[in-house]
């Protein structure tokens, strides 16, 4: 949560042919036939919109919702639609088989995760003059000298070379951490569930459906969008999105429905605990907190501040929204390592406390057995060697290592030395704890490497250093995951390890060039991390004070602002253990406090509209669960990306300058 990604999808069916003699005769093409222009083509396309949905949301709100099933089902309807249409036409066409719809799915995830992992709503921007001026010319520790606006060939450049090497860091390791450990990385198990069911008969006419169900409600979201964009006028204050659903007097304090089809579908797309989560922490800080801090006015801090200063309100703000997402991340890290270790430990062990037992063989387990047999048998047939990932690491770093320090002065050679030594045993850990619990904590990671960096540089550079050792270091872990997870669907779906492995490269490849362009549309088209914009990168203020905090400490907080930073910290801590520890029939029931850190700096806006996405899935749930289970991803699906779609001609309509022609806004009776 926050600028993590997570998701929580049952796997309710087994993945297993319907008997072995189907097993036996399907054909699986050379790792080669696996990779076709065609998919590359759609995957380009795919790319591109994900891109798009994830630098809206890195934007606004931070919480980017797993894509890895909408991208399996977009590009099974596209190219089934692609051939449907050349096959009517007369021409021959290539069989489109499930090794294809996951290569397609791997180059997506592969590309759009660098919108993510690429800094463009976090640590990059949070290195240019807006958000300097935002946080203030005179305050200790920003300075002017700790400034690098956003260009496109320098963070082309950036992305290139510190994106690949996480592909290479883990590849030796495929085999132990997919097979040997079998570790479940549900996310991608899913995503193979859902591409296995495409192409069977059934599978095939429950797809069309869906397709045809996100096809709905992505044209009813663009088209609402549009017909928002009339509404909203010039600046932040005009339309749909400041409705005061919830009257006046809340909506002062952030609480209104906005009519956003993306955080309607973000609520049905996340789970329940996630959307009541960050409502809790919409109501403890915009409903209780900041209420009451701001009565002491005058006394804890200036009344007389700015909306937008840290020695005010506003430093409460970010600061406890950094201690509830440090205090999240780092019991989850500290968790997942002592989870590894125990788990590496179990195994190293297992051989010798095998029991002695005879199977008896039935006809599912002679099934399962082969379905293994098959599995493994093409997970090696096609591999990478171990020369081939380690010169590839050695000489990546070696070309980052020189480059880095061209980019970013302040950040030395030695210092990119010292983080590819270490990132390989973090990017396991991250892996590792991702196939655990499909929570993957690249930002966590990249938070640490931060304040390491900033600290050890100090006041000349060291704000600059930080921020960009965190993209190193968020970099490596995030594509290491996202690969592992990879290799886990191809395992599954009987796609090559090779094919895998190629596809993630072609994938990052373009996301080397698409992320850095999309965002560029934003840039252009909007004014990105200003107070009044829709797009306001709430992460990169936080990034930016981080980096600060590093470097100055903690001297310069309003009165009792550490203290309270203190104790939302431990409390994160405690809520995370108590759910630990807890019943799990009770536990399910227990917020979590990184998704409840989001709105403390946002505002509680977005946390309604996820809200209400939560409540139609839970009645949608209990009238029919089937039908839930089919079609609730899809119609999320849809609403995001209509959504996502609309940013595209809006953006082109704010660079020509063409205003919306109405602005609506609402005010007490009586008022003029």
């Amino acid at each position: 949560m926050g600028t993590e990604r997570s998701s929580s999808i049952e796997i309710s069916e087994p993945l297993i042919p319907e008997n072995i003699k189907a097993l036996d005769l399907e054909i699986i093409p050379e790792w080669k036939d696996q990779i076709t222009v065609r998919g590359l083509v759609v995957s380009g396309v795919l790319g591109t919109l994900f891109c798009i949905i994830t630098h809206k949301l890195n934007l606004t709100v931070g919480i980017i919702p797993s894509l890895n099933v909408a991208a399996g089902l977009l590009g099974f309807f596209m190219v089934k639609s692609w051939t449907q249409l050349l096959t009517k036409l007369g021409f021959s066409v290539k069989p489109f088989t499930r090794q294809e719809n996951t290569v397609i799915q791997t180059c997506v995830v592969a590309c759009y995760g660098l919108a993510f992992s690429g800094g463009f709503g976090s640590y990059l921007i949070a290195l240019d003059e807006r958000t300097y001026k935002l946080i203030g010319v005179d305050y200790p520790g920003n300075r002017a000298e700790d400034v690098k606006n956003p260009g496109l060939l320098w963070m082309m450049g950036f992305i290139f070379v510190v994106s690949f090497l996480g592909l290479f860091s883990l590849v030796p390791l495929r085999k132990i951490m997919v097979m040997d450990d079998n570790l479940t990385y549900p996310s991608g198990t899913a995503t193979a569930m859902l591409i296995n069911s495409f192409h069977t008969n059934s599978g095939a006419e429950l797809a069309g459906k869906q397709v045809s169900c996100l096809g709905k409600y992505l044209s009813i979201s663009f088209c609402f969008s549009c017909f928002k964009w009339f509404f909203s006028g010039i600046g932040d204050s005009c339309g749909f999105d400041n409705f005061p659903s919830l009257g006046l007097t809340l909506f002062r304090n952030t609480f209104y429905f906005d009519f956003s089809p993306t955080y309607v579908g973000c609520g049905l797309i996340c789970s329940h605990i996630v959307n009541c989560s960050v409502l809790f922490g919409a109501i403890i800080s915009w409903g209780l907190l900041w209420p009451f801090i701001s009565q002491h006015a005058g006394d804890w801090y200036p009344a007389d501040l700015g909306s937008n200063d840290f020695k005010g309100l506003y430093g409460y703000k970010v600061f406890i929204s950094i201690a509830l997402i440090l205090g999240d991340g780092l019991y989850n890290l500290t968790k997942i390592i002592a989870i590894t270790i125990k788990e590496v430990s179990k195994i190293n062990n297992k051989e010798q406390n095998l029991p002695l037992v005879k199977e008896i063989a039935d006809s599912e387990t002679s099934i399962l057995k082969l379905k293994k047999k098959k599995q493994d048998m093409i997970f090696l047939k096609d591999g990478i060697p171990n020369w081939v990932a380690a010169s590839g690491y050695v000489g990546l770093a070696a070309i980052s290592i020189a480059v880095m320090p061209q980019i970013f002065p302040p950040l030395k050679w030695y210092l990119v030395l010292c983080a590819y030594i270490l990132a390989p045993a973090l990017a396991f850990c991250n892996s590792y704890g991702t196939g655990l619990t499909d929570w993957s904590l690249a930002s966590t990671y990249g938070k640490i490497g931060l304040f390491i960096i900033a600290s050890l540089v100090g006041r000349d550079g060291g704000v600059v250093a930080g921020l960009a050792s965190c993209g190193v270091m968020m970099s490596i872990v995030s594509t290491a995951a996202d690969l592992m997870q990879d290799f886990k669907t191809g395992y599954l779906t009987l796609s090559s390890a090779k094919s895998m492995f190629v596809s993630q490269l072609i994938g990052t490849a373009m996301g080397c060039i698409i992320a850095p362009l999309t965002f560029w549309l934003f840039w252009s088209a909007f004014e990105i991390g200003t107070p009044d914009s829709p797009y306001k990168a709430p992460y990169a203020v936080i990034f930016r004070e981080m980096a600060i905090l590093g470097v100055e400490g903690f001297s310069e907080l309003p009165k009792h602002c550490l203290a309270l930073c203190c104790g939302f910290f431990v409390a994160a801590l405690l809520i995370n253990l108590l759910k630990d520890v807890t019943p799990t029939k009770f536990s399910q029931f227990i917020p979590i406090p990184m998704a409840m850190a989001v709105p403390f700096y946002i505002g509680a806006y977005f946390a309604i509209d996820m809200f209400v996405g939560t409540v139609i899935l839970y009645v949608w749930e209990r009238v029919n669960r089937k039908s839930s289970e089919d079609y609730a991803g899809a119609v999320a699906s849809g609403l995001i990306c209509g959504d996502g779609i609309w940013t595209v001609p809006s953006a082109v309509l704010s660079i020509f300058r063409i205003d919306p022609p109405i602005c609506m806004y609402f005010g007490p009776s009586g008022s003029s």
